[in-house]
C-alpha cells in the first residue's frame, strides 16, 4: 500500500492499527510499527503537502491553506472577564497544522528535554492551593532513552555543555553539529558570563548537516511558524511518515474528518467513522486505535464517542475527560539595538540575517530567590531568538506615532532608522501553565462544525501563580538585554492561552479516577485505544512540549507492539 493521493477517499478496510492524526504524537507510532511489518492507517483531516509547497514569503506562516478554515470549524473560547465571569468567543487560533505532520511542520524546533523535576512537581515543590499538579506515573528514566532515540531518528543539532540544570544523558552529545549560529551569540555569552549565566547553545530539531532524503537548513530567516523549503525541520511527516510510507505499510488517508469512534459491547473500539472529501461518511476497521490529533481535538473525539460501556464518551467513566487542559505559561521581551552606537565590527555583525541566534537560559529553572518567594518554586526557560523577516508589517506598524499618522519625510526618517540604523531581537519565557478546575475542554451546545458536529469548548482559566513566575523570568531576560548594551529593553507576560502549546485534557496516571489514561497511554475502561499527543501530559514542563510528545509516542509505539505481539502468540 503507498501514499493515498490527494483527496482520496478510500474504502472501508480492515488494519491492523488505525491512527488518527500524523503530528508529533502519530508519527512514532506509524514509523515503529510498520518497520515490525504491522499494516497501518493514518486518518488525517488536512492534505498532503512537500518541501516544495512550502515557499518563503513573509504573508504565508500557517498560510489559510495549511489551516482549518473557520468559516468551516472552529472553537468556542472562555476566557476571564475580569470580574469573576467568562467572557465567550469564537476562535480558529488552536489550528497549528491542518496538513500531513500537523503542527510539526511549523515549529520552532526549540528541543529542549523536561528535567526529573518536571516528573515530580508535586513531591518536589509541593502543592499550591488551587492548582491541580501530580506527579507523572513514569520517571524521567523510564523516558530518557526515547529522549536519545528521537535526537537520532528526528535529527537534533546542538552542542551538550555542562550546567547546573542539565538532565542526565545516555548520550555524550547530540548526534548533528549546531546549526550556524548569528554573531550577536559570542555578544550575549560575553554577557552572560559578566552575570555568571550559563548560556546554552540551543537544540533544534533542524538538521545542520544532510541526512537521509533530507537537506541541511538553508537559512531563510524563515523558521518558526514556516513550513520548511529543504526538509531539514524534523517534522513528523519530513522525518517519520515519509519512511513508514515508503515500506508499503502505512496508508495514509487525507482529508478524512475523523468524527466518531465505535465501541463494541466489551467497550473496546471497533472502528472509526470519518468524512471523506465529498462529504461522505466511511469507516475504518482495526484491531487497536491511536489518538493524536491535538490535545484539544483528541479530547473533543472521545467525548463525542458515546457508547453502551461509555455513555459519557470514551474514558470519562469519572469525568476526568477534558479535564486538566494546559498551555505555555509565560511571555516574551525585546533588545533593540542602535547600530551607529556600536563598533563597526558588532554593528556589521548585527546587520547579518539567517543564522539562528541559538542561544537559551535555564539558570532559573528552578527559582531560588527568597526576595521574590518565600520556597524554592519551579520557574522556567529563556530562548533568544530573532523573529523571521516581515518587513511589511513592520512597516505598516511604523507609520504611527503618539497615535497620529505620519507622512512623508518624518515616515521616510523613521522607516530609514529601523531598517538600517537599530536591530531587534526578542527572548521568548516558558513556564508551567498550572492544572485547575477552571482549564479544560467540553462540547460546545450551540456551535457546530461544516459537518454538523459539535465544536471543542475551551475554558482557559489560568493560575495567578504563572504570571509571578512569568514576571520574575521576564525581568531577568530584561536583565540580560540590558548586559548585552540594549539600548532599549523591555517585556511583558500573557494570561491567554497560546496557540500552539496546549496539552491535557487526557492525563495519564495509575488512577482512573483522577485520569483518562493509564502509564502506557491506553484508557483506563479501552484497553485497545492509546491516546499519544500532548493530551498525556499533567503538566508541561517549562519547554516546548514537542520533543516530550515525539519521545513518549515512540514510548508507546514498544508498549503497542508488545501488546501487538502478545495477541497474535495467544491467537495461535
Amino acid at each position: 500500500m503507498g501514499l493515498a493521493a490527494k483527496g482520496e477517499a478510500q474504502a472501508p478496510q480492515q488494519f491492523e492499527v488505525c491512527i488518527v492524526g500524523s503530528g508529533a504524537g502519530a508519527g512514532p507510532i506509524a514509523y515503529e510499527l510498520v518497520k515490525a511489518g504491522i499494516a497501518v492507517a493514518v486518518l488525517e483531516k488536512g492534505d498532503w503537502y512537500t518541501e516544495q509547497d512550502f515557499v518563503k514569503d513573509e504573508q504565508l506562516p500557517r498560510h489559510r491553506v495549511f489551516r482549518s478554515k473557520f468559516d468551516e470549524e472552529r472553537h468556542v473560547l472562555e476566557l476571564p472577564d475580569g470580574e469573576g465571569g467568562w467572557r465567550r468567543e469564537t476562535t480558529a487560533q488552536f489550528w497549528g497544522g491542518n496538513i500531513v505532520g500537523g503542527a510539526s511542520n511549523f515549529m520552532s524546533g526549540y528541543f529542549h528535554r523536561l528535567k526529573p523535576s518536571d516528573f515530580r512537581l508535586a513531591s518536589t515543590f509541593g502543592a499550591i492551593p488551587g492548582a491541580n499538579t501530580v506527579d507523572w506515573p513514569i520517571s524521567y528514566e523510564e523516558l530518557e532513552p526515547y529522549y536519545a532515540k528521537v535526537e537520532q531518528i528526528v535529527g537534533v543539532s546542538g552542542r551538550v555543555v555542562k550546567h547546573p540544570q542539565l538532565e542526565p544523558r545516555s548520550t555524550l552529545d547530540f548526534p548533528f553539529p549546531p546549526t550556524a549560529e548569528h554573531p550577536i551569540a559570542a555578544r550575549f555569552d560575553k554577557a552572560c558570563e559578566t552575570l555568571k549565566l550559563h548560556p546554552l547553545p540551543m537544540a533544534r530539531a533542524i538538521l545542520s548537516r544532510p541526512f537521509k532524503q533530507r537537506l541541511s537548513c538553508e537559512y531563510s530567516g524563515y523558521c518558526g511558524s514556516y513550513g520548511c523549503h529543504s526538509g531539514a525541520k524534523g517534522s513528523s511527516r519530513a522525518a517519520l511518515l515519509n519512511d513508514a510510507v515508503a515500506s508499503g505499510n502505512c496508508r495514509i488517508i487525507t482529508r478524512a474528518k475523523v468524527y466518531r469512534l465505535n465501541t463494541d459491547a466489551q467497550g473496546r473500539v471497533s472502528s472509526a467513522d470519518y468524512f471523506d472529501a465529498s462529504g461522505q461518511s466511511r469507516r475504518i476497521m482495526a484491531k487497536a486505535f491511536v489518538v493524536a490529533c491535538y490535545a484539544i481535538e483528541s479530547t473533543r473525539l472521545l467525548l463525542a464517542s458515546p457508547g453502551e460501556k461509555h455513555p459519557k464518551g470514551i474514558g470519562n467513566r469519572f469525568d476526568q475527560l477534558g479535564k486538566n487542559l494546559h498551555c505555555c505559561a509565560g511571555g516574551t521581551g525585546h533588545g533593540v539595538f542602535k547600530l551607529d552606537r556600536l563598533p563597526a565590527d558588532a554593528a556589521k555583525g548585527l546587520k547579518q540575517r539567517g543564522p539562528f541566534f541559538n542561544r537559551a537560559l535555564q539558570d532559573w529553572y528552578v527559582i531560588d530567590d527568597k526576595t521574590a518567594f518565600d520556597k524554592p518554586v519551579k520557574g522556567g526557560t529563556l530562548d533568544f531568538v530573532f523573529d523571521p523577516p516581515s518587513p511589511t508589517s513592520e512597516a505598516n506598524a511604523l507609520k504611527w506615532q503618539q497615535g497620529n499618522l505620519l507622512w512623508g519625510t518624518p515616515l521616510k526618517q523613521k522607516l530609514k532608522a529601523h531598517f538600517t540604523q537599530s536591530r531587534d531581537f526578542k527572548f521568548e519565557v516558558f513556564c508551567d501553565w498550572l492544572t485547575n478546575d477552571n482549564c479544560f475542554v467540553t462540547l460546545d451546545d450551540e456551535e457546530r462544525d461544516k459537518w454538523g458536529q459539535p465544536v471543542a469548548r475551551v475554558r482557559a482559566g489560568f493560575h495567578p501563580h504563572d504570571l509571578k513566575v512569568a514576571q520574575y523570568l521576564v525581568d531577568r531576560g530584561v536583565e540580560v538585554m540590558k548586559a548585552m548594551g540594549a539600548d532599549e529593553a523591555w517585556g511583558n507576560v500573557f494570561s491567554d492561552p497560546t496557540a500552539n502549546l496546549v496539552a491535557g485534557g487526557c492525563r495519564f496516571g495509575k488512577d482512573p479516577k483522577t485520569s483518562v489514561l493509564n502509564p502506557d497511554c491506553q484508557v483506563h475502561d479501552c484497553d485497545n485505544l492509546y491516546v499519544t499527543d500532548g493530551a498525556f501530559m499533567p503538566n508541561g514542563g517549562s519547554v516546548t512540549p514537542t520533543l516530550t510528545i515525539y519521545a513518549n509516542a515512540f514510548r508507546v509505539a514498544d508498549k503497542l507492539l508488545a501488546r501487538l505481539a502478545s495477541a497474535s502468540e495467544t491467537s495461535t
